[in-house]
């Protein structure tokens, strides 16, 4: 389930604040290890404080996104841009290193897809290399499977998200990369990708918020539904 993040501001270029259900997003490698970070089904109280952010905000509309997403790759300079990578189709992690176009992929956003079930949203921050983006969904597995659920019903999303996402499930909604802008704008052309966005230059590795563009977005940015049946497997 998404988690808490920073409330939109405007559609202009300028850097958003924290809204609700979007995974708060460190990038930070130590070592080889892969940093982790998952968000659940009750998300915690918002936070008054503002931060850079990635993604479309809850209740945004999806063409309006679309557009700020597009302009935010507006400009000469030559610096490197952290930018959040939705596809146009969930990708199985071994797609990942080509549908980034080379560039470093910092974070990989993996979700199952369920009809009717409103399953995890979970953000795999990844060091530099091939090798961690294409193991996210076995280290996304891992962290499911660490966690423990108060009523049956989480416990059996969790089960089948676990077991899909280690079956190398085509479940990447998402990648976040860095790059310059004109490698970004190159990116944003590839077939498959459906936005790319980037953050202004200055924004600082580990304080900015992440909520994907899930590719079965369409209208507005909303929840999905929770009253369907869980799968058992």
């Amino acid at each position: 389930m998404p988690a808490e993040s920073p409330a939109a501001a405007d559609d202009s270029g300028k850097r958003r604040l924290s809204p609700r259900n979007a995974v708060i997003f460190g990038i930070t490698a130590i070592g080889a290890a892969i940093l982790l970070v998952i968000a659940f089904r009750e998300p915690p109280p918002a936070s008054a404080v503002a931060t850079d952010r990635l993604g479309p905000a809850p209740g945004e509309q999806v063409e309006q996104y679309l557009v700020d997403a597009k302009a935010s790759l507006d400009g000469g300079d030559t610096d490197q841009h952290w930018a959040l990578v939705s596809f146009t189709d969930y990708l199985a992690p071994p797609q990942l290193p080509a549908a980034a176009g080379g560039l470093r992929i910092s974070g990989v956003i993996q979700h199952v897809p369920v009809d009717r079930v409103q399953t995890p949203v979970i953000t795999v921050a990844t060091p530099a290399g091939d090798e961690p983006a294409v193991k996210s969904g076995e280290a996304a597995a891992g962290l499911v499977a660490a966690q423990q659920f108060r009523d049956e019903r989480s416990a059996a999303i969790a089960r089948v998200t676990e077991n899909r996402l280690r079956a190398g499930c085509a479940c990447t909604a998402g990648v976040v990369v860095r790059g310059t802008l004109p490698q970004l704008r190159d990116l944003a052309t590839q077939p498959g990708v459906r936005a790319v966005q980037a953050l202004p230059a200055d924004a600082v590795a580990g304080r900015f918020a992440v909520s994907p563009l899930l590719p079965g977005s369409s209208d507005t940015v909303t929840p999905s539904p929770d009253d369907g049946p869980v799968p058992t497997e």
